[in-house]
Protein backbone atom coordinates (compact mmCIF):
# COMPACT_ATOMS: atom_id res chain seq x y z
CA UNK A 1 0.00 0.00 0.00
CA UNK A 2 1.49 3.37 -0.75
CA UNK A 3 1.85 5.20 2.25
CA UNK A 4 2.31 8.51 0.33
CA UNK A 5 -0.75 9.05 -2.12
CA UNK A 6 -0.29 11.16 -4.41
CA UNK A 7 -2.06 14.72 -3.50
CA UNK A 8 -3.62 17.50 -5.09
CA UNK A 9 -5.38 20.69 -4.21
CA UNK A 10 -8.54 21.77 -6.69
CA UNK A 11 -10.35 25.10 -6.52
CA UNK A 12 -13.52 25.19 -8.58
CA UNK A 13 -16.91 27.37 -8.27
CA UNK A 14 -19.78 25.65 -7.14
CA UNK A 15 -22.56 27.96 -6.54
CA UNK A 16 -26.76 27.71 -6.16
CA UNK A 17 -26.90 29.13 -9.69
CA UNK A 18 -23.24 27.37 -11.38
CA UNK A 19 -21.12 24.32 -11.08
CA UNK A 20 -18.13 24.28 -13.31
CA UNK A 21 -18.69 21.85 -15.47
CA UNK A 22 -14.73 21.94 -15.78
CA UNK A 23 -14.25 21.86 -12.18
CA UNK A 24 -15.77 18.25 -12.76
CA UNK A 25 -13.82 17.20 -14.98
CA UNK A 26 -10.88 18.45 -13.62
CA UNK A 27 -11.80 16.24 -9.99
CA UNK A 28 -13.01 13.10 -12.41
CA UNK A 29 -9.59 13.43 -14.33
CA UNK A 30 -7.44 13.73 -10.88
CA UNK A 31 -9.21 10.75 -9.47
CA UNK A 32 -8.49 8.98 -12.15
CA UNK A 33 -5.12 9.52 -12.23
CA UNK A 34 -4.87 8.13 -8.47
CA UNK A 35 -4.62 11.68 -6.61
CA UNK A 36 -5.99 12.57 -3.11
CA UNK A 37 -8.16 15.54 -3.74
CA UNK A 38 -8.25 18.43 -1.44
CA UNK A 39 -11.69 19.80 -3.44
CA UNK A 40 -11.76 23.42 -2.51
CA UNK A 41 -15.37 25.00 -3.40
CA UNK A 42 -15.49 28.31 -4.01
CA UNK A 43 -19.59 29.31 -3.22
CA UNK A 44 -20.00 32.96 -3.93
CA UNK A 45 -18.76 35.32 -6.90
CA UNK A 46 -16.88 36.82 -4.16
CA UNK A 47 -14.98 34.03 -3.27
CA UNK A 48 -14.39 33.31 -7.11
CA UNK A 49 -13.08 36.84 -7.42
CA UNK A 50 -11.00 36.96 -4.15
CA UNK A 51 -9.25 33.95 -5.04
CA UNK A 52 -8.34 35.07 -8.69
CA UNK A 53 -7.17 38.46 -7.58
CA UNK A 54 -5.12 36.35 -4.62
CA UNK A 55 -3.55 33.52 -7.52
CA UNK A 56 -3.45 36.02 -10.39
CA UNK A 57 -5.58 34.31 -12.46
CA UNK A 58 -8.44 34.70 -14.69
CA UNK A 59 -10.34 32.19 -14.63
CA UNK A 60 -11.36 28.85 -12.68
CA UNK A 61 -11.07 25.86 -12.01
CA UNK A 62 -7.10 25.89 -10.96
CA UNK A 63 -5.27 22.61 -9.85
CA UNK A 64 -2.33 22.09 -8.05
CA UNK A 65 0.05 19.88 -7.53
CA UNK A 66 3.06 19.50 -4.82
CA UNK A 67 2.24 23.17 -4.22
CA UNK A 68 3.04 23.85 -8.23
CA UNK A 69 0.13 25.57 -9.90
CA UNK A 70 -0.65 23.38 -13.05
CA UNK A 71 -3.63 25.30 -14.40
CA UNK A 72 -7.35 25.02 -15.70
CA UNK A 73 -8.67 21.79 -17.38
CA UNK A 74 -7.09 22.30 -20.77
CA UNK A 75 -3.75 22.83 -18.45
CA UNK A 76 -4.65 19.49 -16.35
CA UNK A 77 -4.81 17.40 -19.72
CA UNK A 78 -1.62 18.48 -21.12
CA UNK A 79 0.26 18.23 -17.80
CA UNK A 80 -1.07 13.75 -17.66
CA UNK A 81 0.33 13.66 -21.54
CA UNK A 82 -3.46 13.76 -23.12
CA UNK A 83 -4.29 15.45 -26.10
CA UNK A 84 -7.56 17.34 -26.30
CA UNK A 85 -9.36 16.63 -29.49
CA UNK A 86 -9.54 19.36 -31.73
CA UNK A 87 -12.95 20.10 -33.08
CA UNK A 88 -12.42 21.13 -36.43
CA UNK A 89 -10.40 17.97 -37.16
CA UNK A 90 -11.71 15.77 -39.53
CA UNK A 91 -13.69 12.84 -37.75
CA UNK A 92 -15.79 9.70 -38.27
CA UNK A 93 -17.55 9.55 -35.20
CA UNK A 94 -20.48 11.11 -35.67
CA UNK A 95 -20.92 8.55 -38.77
CA UNK A 96 -19.96 5.96 -36.43
CA UNK A 97 -22.81 6.46 -33.82
CA UNK A 98 -25.53 6.65 -36.34
CA UNK A 99 -24.59 3.77 -37.83
CA UNK A 100 -23.66 1.69 -34.52
CA UNK A 101 -27.07 2.93 -33.14
CA UNK A 102 -29.28 2.13 -36.47
CA UNK A 103 -27.94 -1.19 -36.08
CA UNK A 104 -28.74 -2.13 -32.52
CA UNK A 105 -31.97 -0.18 -32.72
CA UNK A 106 -32.75 -2.63 -35.82
CA UNK A 107 -31.60 -5.84 -34.97
CA UNK A 108 -33.16 -5.15 -31.28
CA UNK A 109 -36.32 -4.39 -33.14
CA UNK A 110 -36.28 -7.80 -35.33
CA UNK A 111 -35.69 -9.70 -32.48
CA UNK A 112 -38.66 -8.47 -30.57
CA UNK A 113 -40.65 -9.22 -33.53
CA UNK A 114 -39.51 -12.47 -34.85
CA UNK A 115 -37.25 -13.91 -31.91
CA UNK A 116 -34.43 -13.77 -34.11
CA UNK A 117 -31.73 -11.15 -34.00
CA UNK A 118 -30.64 -11.29 -38.16
CA UNK A 119 -32.99 -11.26 -40.78
CA UNK A 120 -34.25 -9.67 -43.72
CA UNK A 121 -36.11 -7.31 -42.32
CA UNK A 122 -33.28 -6.27 -39.48
CA UNK A 123 -31.61 -5.04 -43.20
CA UNK A 124 -34.13 -3.17 -43.79
CA UNK A 125 -34.95 -1.77 -40.61
CA UNK A 126 -31.25 -0.80 -40.45
CA UNK A 127 -31.20 1.25 -43.72
CA UNK A 128 -34.50 2.69 -43.07
CA UNK A 129 -33.75 3.75 -39.47
CA UNK A 130 -30.30 5.18 -40.39
CA UNK A 131 -31.70 7.47 -42.81
CA UNK A 132 -34.19 8.98 -40.46
CA UNK A 133 -31.82 9.32 -37.90
CA UNK A 134 -29.42 11.38 -40.79
CA UNK A 135 -32.06 13.03 -41.74
CA UNK A 136 -32.19 14.01 -38.13
CA UNK A 137 -29.13 16.19 -37.75
CA UNK A 138 -29.72 17.57 -41.42
CA UNK A 139 -33.20 18.98 -40.17
CA UNK A 140 -31.39 20.68 -37.18
CA UNK A 141 -29.97 22.98 -38.65
CA UNK A 142 -31.70 22.79 -42.40
CA UNK A 143 -30.30 26.33 -43.40
CA UNK A 144 -26.62 24.98 -42.30
CA UNK A 145 -27.13 21.67 -44.23
CA UNK A 146 -28.36 23.58 -47.46
CA UNK A 147 -24.91 25.60 -47.71
CA UNK A 148 -22.67 22.53 -47.22
CA UNK A 149 -24.95 20.08 -49.82
CA UNK A 150 -25.17 23.19 -52.42
CA UNK A 151 -21.08 22.89 -52.21
CA UNK A 152 -20.98 19.66 -54.06
CA UNK A 153 -24.64 18.37 -55.02
CA UNK A 154 -25.31 18.59 -58.73
CA UNK A 155 -28.68 18.96 -58.99
CA UNK A 156 -28.84 21.59 -56.04
CA UNK A 157 -26.76 23.51 -58.21
CA UNK A 158 -29.27 23.34 -61.09
CA UNK A 159 -32.35 23.66 -58.76
CA UNK A 160 -31.36 25.35 -55.30
CA UNK A 161 -34.84 24.34 -53.38
CA UNK A 162 -33.77 20.65 -53.76
CA UNK A 163 -31.51 21.26 -50.96
CA UNK A 164 -34.13 21.88 -48.45
CA UNK A 165 -36.48 19.10 -49.82
CA UNK A 166 -33.62 16.43 -49.51
CA UNK A 167 -33.62 15.99 -45.66
CA UNK A 168 -37.56 15.88 -45.93
CA UNK A 169 -37.25 13.42 -49.10
CA UNK A 170 -34.77 11.36 -46.49
CA UNK A 171 -37.00 11.00 -43.86
CA UNK A 172 -40.17 10.60 -45.41
CA UNK A 173 -38.83 7.79 -47.37
CA UNK A 174 -37.07 5.92 -43.73
CA UNK A 175 -40.64 6.24 -41.89
CA UNK A 176 -42.46 4.93 -44.57
CA UNK A 177 -39.74 2.02 -45.11
CA UNK A 178 -40.17 1.32 -41.39
CA UNK A 179 -44.13 1.49 -42.33
CA UNK A 180 -43.69 -2.30 -44.21
CA UNK A 181 -46.20 -2.40 -46.92
CA UNK A 182 -47.54 1.35 -46.44
CA UNK A 183 -46.90 3.43 -49.38
CA UNK A 184 -43.75 1.36 -51.14
CA UNK A 185 -44.91 2.62 -54.24
CA UNK A 186 -43.99 6.68 -53.35
CA UNK A 187 -40.91 5.21 -50.54
CA UNK A 188 -39.11 3.37 -53.25
CA UNK A 189 -38.70 5.97 -55.77
CA UNK A 190 -38.17 8.68 -53.94
CA UNK A 191 -35.13 6.47 -51.74
CA UNK A 192 -34.28 5.75 -55.53
CA UNK A 193 -34.01 9.14 -56.81
CA UNK A 194 -31.81 10.63 -53.43
CA UNK A 195 -29.35 8.30 -53.00
CA UNK A 196 -28.80 7.88 -57.50
CA UNK A 197 -28.15 11.40 -57.70
CA UNK A 198 -26.45 11.59 -54.46
CA UNK A 199 -23.77 9.12 -55.37
CA UNK A 200 -23.38 10.46 -58.92
CA UNK A 201 -22.73 13.56 -56.92
CA UNK A 202 -20.21 12.29 -54.76
CA UNK A 203 -18.53 10.48 -57.55
CA UNK A 204 -18.35 13.73 -59.38
CA UNK A 205 -16.63 15.85 -56.53
CA UNK A 206 -14.53 13.82 -55.09
CA UNK A 207 -13.23 11.09 -57.63
CA UNK A 208 -13.03 13.21 -61.03
CA UNK A 209 -12.76 16.79 -59.36
CA UNK A 210 -10.51 15.50 -56.60
CA UNK A 211 -12.01 17.80 -54.67
CA UNK A 212 -11.26 18.37 -50.63
CA UNK A 213 -15.03 18.87 -49.18
CA UNK A 214 -16.53 18.18 -45.68
CA UNK A 215 -19.81 15.92 -46.10
CA UNK A 216 -23.23 17.14 -45.46
CA UNK A 217 -24.92 13.81 -44.09
CA UNK A 218 -24.73 14.28 -40.63
CA UNK A 219 -25.86 17.90 -40.75
CA UNK A 220 -24.44 21.27 -40.66
CA UNK A 221 -20.70 22.14 -39.13
CA UNK A 222 -20.13 18.64 -40.41
CA UNK A 223 -16.67 17.36 -40.05
CA UNK A 224 -17.01 14.30 -41.87
CA UNK A 225 -14.69 14.47 -44.77
CA UNK A 226 -16.87 13.80 -47.92
CA UNK A 227 -16.10 10.65 -49.78
CA UNK A 228 -16.79 6.84 -48.74
CA UNK A 229 -19.43 8.00 -45.95
CA UNK A 230 -21.43 9.85 -47.91
CA UNK A 231 -21.31 7.40 -51.24
CA UNK A 232 -22.22 4.73 -48.86
CA UNK A 233 -25.01 6.18 -47.21
CA UNK A 234 -26.10 6.83 -51.04
CA UNK A 235 -25.79 3.73 -52.33
CA UNK A 236 -27.12 1.67 -48.90
CA UNK A 237 -30.44 4.12 -50.19
CA UNK A 238 -30.14 2.84 -54.00
CA UNK A 239 -29.45 -0.93 -52.57
CA UNK A 240 -32.36 -1.32 -50.08
CA UNK A 241 -35.06 0.63 -52.59
CA UNK A 242 -34.18 -2.18 -55.60
CA UNK A 243 -34.15 -4.91 -53.14
CA UNK A 244 -37.65 -3.58 -51.76
CA UNK A 245 -38.84 -3.38 -55.41
CA UNK A 246 -38.14 -6.68 -56.19
CA UNK A 247 -39.61 -7.96 -53.21
CA UNK A 248 -43.13 -6.00 -54.79
CA UNK A 249 -42.77 -7.49 -58.28
CA UNK A 250 -42.48 -11.03 -56.55
CA UNK A 251 -45.17 -10.65 -54.48
CA UNK A 252 -47.23 -9.26 -57.33
CA UNK A 253 -46.29 -12.06 -59.93
CA UNK A 254 -47.41 -14.65 -56.77
CA UNK A 255 -50.44 -13.26 -56.50
CA UNK A 256 -51.31 -12.77 -59.94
Amino acid sequence: MNAHPRRAALYRMVTDKHVCPYGLKSLGLLRHEGFKVQDHLLTTREEVDAFKQQQRVESTPQTFINGRRIGGYEDLLKYFGKRKRDPAAPTYRPVIVIFGMAAAMAFAANWAATGELFSDFAVRWFVALAMCLLAVQKLRDLDGFATMFLGYDLLARHWVSYAWVYPFAEAFAGVLMLAGGALQWLAIPVALFIGTVGAVSVIYAVYVQKRELKCACTGANSNVPLGFVSLTENLLMIGIALWMLSAAVDIRGQTV
